[in-house]
């Protein structure tokens, strides 16, 4: 019996050799054999396993049932091929990588402690890489006997009886730091990626458990797929050891999945439909409708989030520059006007997507965060927020103007750059935040008044508004047949709601399935949320359009025609950042047909688009010409001419002291063609911002600052 189980034994190394000869596993093995030990690690591919014919599947098996044997049986093997010694067994790994079946983290179960796994999620959080015993040496007080090697396991550590072998005395025993055997161990925590999820549900997590040359290969946010051994351990509460057991994965493998929106499958049939849908020549309003149709109209803004959810092409300069593809986006309105809700229907589009509200999240929480806690045993971990959650996909932060100061500040290098940089604690870590930002904000004073400027409305930094491609004002005014149709539209959508309860609850005569369908009409998208969302990832995963040179020639002439609206005299229209915005959104809008190119038309939407912007957030009224100084620093040009005016005439009418009447700077100014009531906000702005105080009534003097 026991010759029949060694011959069985022989046959599966002989199998693993015949395997490893593979010419697809030649260049791991030759790699192995020249760099041992600086590579310590043989990764193996189990799609070649399962090409391996019969046998390569009954290896594969085996691999998910008896993983050790497995591992012990591929050394055996590379011994005999001399591609190692018998004395480095143990310092080499055997990784396998691309298995075919994957488990979800929620549906783990008791019966696969101790089997292989893979494992799929976003890594939230890493604790610092610190070495870890394997093999503990001890030496006794007494006689300096020294003991043989303890093998220590996860987790809690294992010290020998305190009687010494040799001298037989109870005695403390001393940990031999030079004899015992290390190893790098890190600790991750991955969640369930959000895509994956049914609305409401809580995202699941498990802990990795990391050792050796894999430690330090991942960053928080990266999408994985972690290939291990499944363990367990008791959990001890207050001394007491429970009959609860806790599970984490002992890592064999990390993959980084790199390819975006890989996670959305998409069939052949589904391909089909999505060239279909692409060919039609009412895709644009088809896929507005798509979007929120319980909110009536808004049709623009609809237009322009669709732009978003596509996203223009990220670039990677040949210098090392990234020039960004992503699309920002911020809402601005009056109270009720369903901002919140299209942020919501937004994020479940959107193949990756994260909803967060500005009252309620931090800094930390919105980028990423270095914290001592439990998790790391009381080392620094790494934790990953919203932005870098939404690597790639969708963030949406309603109440954006409700945000602390400070919070708000971390959205500067995220929007622009990208990336998330933290330096705590001895941390100093980049990572990436490849996502676009839909932002929800209300003004100040609860309605959005028209004639003020838009940075007086929005408590939000001018230098955080000029980061957004498209800022919309989305105001509430009475408008009796728009009231109407608005008014229809709710009633009828509550109404059929009410007979959907009530029919599934009892019988209702004359409703059946086809007259809800019929009633639901109105509120119903064009296309299929799920098919929406292939349509997405499909368009990203394969259409890079380039700009034909008539749209270049159109956006060109468009970005000029506003720039030559400047003079000396007259504020400057449109920086280099709507002229970058202008030409991602072109390659959102050729990427919503399919196009390979962007077209004149897409030039033609994308600048009537950006013109309605333009003329809701930077029309200057009085000069009669956009103005963007109004959109990126809250104060026209002109306001500043005032500013710079009544500070010159202070200077100028002042006496020894630099006192000078406000009755005649006023008078002084009038003659220069100013309104007395511009003249007065300037002064009323100086003094609330301190450059300007007040003596005694009527006499005003400049307070000059040394810079």
């Amino acid at each position: 019996m026991a010759d029949r189980e060694y011959a069985d034994v022989t046959d599966v190394v002989a199998d693993w050799e015949k395997f490893l000869k593979r010419q697809y596993n030649k260049k791991e093995r030759v790699e192995l054999a020249k760099e041992f030990p600086h590579k310590r690690s043989l990764y193996i591919d189990y799609r070649n396993l399962e090409a391996f014919g019969r046998r390569g599947l009954a290896l594969a098996d085996q691999l998910v049932e008896k993983p050790e044997k497995v591992m012990a049986d591929v050394k055996d093997a590379l011994v005999r091929l001399g591609i190692i010694g018998e004395k480095d067994r143990r310092r080499v790994h055997i990784r396998f990588t691309n298995l075919t079946r994957k488990t979800k983290i929620r549906d783990i179960r008791s019966n696969q402690i101790n089997t292989f796994v893979a494992v799929e999620g976003i890594l939230r959080k890493t604790t610092e890489v610190r070495p870890r015993i394997t093999a503990a040496v001890f030496k006794c007080l007494e006689c300096g006997t020294i003991t043989p090697p303890y093998p220590q396991s996860y987790g809690k550590y294992q010290e020998p009886f305190r009687v010494c072998a040799q001298c037989q005395k109870k005695t403390p025993l001393e940990l031999v730091p030079e004899h015992s055997t290390f190893v790098d161990a890190q600790k991750l925590r991955i969640q369930e990626s959000p895509e994956g999820l049914r609305g409401g549900e809580q995202p699941q997590t498990i802990d990795i458990d990391v050792t050796d040359d894999l430690t330090g290969s991942s960053a928080p946010g990266d999408r994985v797929v972690i290939n291990g051994i499944l363990r367990s351990f008791q959990r001890v509460n207050g001394g007491t050891k429970s009959t609860l057991f806790d599970i984490y994965v002992e890592c064999n493998a990390i993959e980084v999945a790199e390819k975006e929106f890989e996670e959305v499958n998409i069939s052949e049939e589904d391909e089909a439909e999505i060239h279909e849908l692409s060919q039609d020549d009412k895709i644009y309003s088809k896929i507005a409708r798509s979007i929120a149709p319980t909110i009536y109209g808004n049709t623009d803004v609809k237009e322009a989030v669709a732009l978003q959810l596509f996203g223009g092409i990220p670039k990677e300069m040949p210098d090392g520059s990234h020039l960004r593809g992503d699309i920002h986006m911020l809402l601005v309105g009056d109270p009720g006007i369903a901002k919140s809700q299209l942020l919501r229907y937004i994020v479940q589009l959107s193949p990756r997507g994260i909803y967060t509200s500005g009252k309620s999240s931090t800094s930390a929480g919105l980028t990423a965060t270095a914290v001592k806690d439990e998790f790391g045993d009381g080392r620094w971990t790494l934790e990953a927020g919203a932005l870098v959650l939404a690597d790639m996909g969708m963030a949406a932060v309603d109440e954006l103007d409700k945000m602390d100061k400070e919070d708000r500040s971390a959205l500067h290098e995220a929007m622009e750059q990208q990336t998330v940089s933290i330096a705590k604690a001895g941390i100093t870590a980049t990572l990436k935040s490849r996502c676009a930002l839909l932002g929800a904000a209300n003004p100040k004073m609860g309605r959005f008044d028209e004639y003020a400027p838009i940075a007086e409305q929005i408590n939000m930094p001018p230098s955080l508004l000029s980061r957004f491609d498209l800022i919309f004002i989305m105001t509430d005014k009475p408008d009796s047949a728009r009231d109407m149709a608005i008014a229809e539209h709710i009633l009828k959508s509550h109404s059929v709601g009410e007979l959907i309860e009530k029919k599934k609850r009892m019988p209702v005569e004359g409703v059946d399935d086809a007259y809800i369908e019929q009633q639901l009409k109105p509120v119903t998208p064009d296309i299929d949320p799920l098919l929406f969302r292939k349509y997405i990832a499909y368009a990203k995963r394969t259409c890079f359009p380039t700009i034909v040179p008539e749209a270049k020639e159109a956006l060109r002439d468009y970005y000029l025609k506003l720039r030559d609206l400047a003079d000396t005299n007259k504020p400057v229209p449109v920086t280099a950042r709507q002229l970058e915005a202008l030409v991602r959104l072109g390659e959102a809008s050729a990427r919503i047909r399919l196009s390979q190119t962007v077209d004149i038309e897409d030039a033609k939407r994308v600048i009537k688009i950006v013109d309605t912007c333009l003329r809701q957030v930077a029309y200057d009224a009085e000069s009669g010409t956009f103005d963007i100084d109004k959109w990126t620093t809250g104060i026209s040009k002109q306001q500043r001419d005032i500013v710079r005016t009544v500070k010159e005439a202070i200077r100028d009418l002042g006496g020894e002291d630099g006192s000078a009447h406000l009755e005649q700077v006023v008078e002084e100014m009038l003659k220069q063609g100013f309104t007395k009531e511009k003249i007065e906000a300037a002064v009323k702005m100086l003094r609330n911002q301190g450059e300007v105080i007040e003596t005694r009534p009527g006499v005003v003097r400049l307070l000059e600052r040394d810079f």
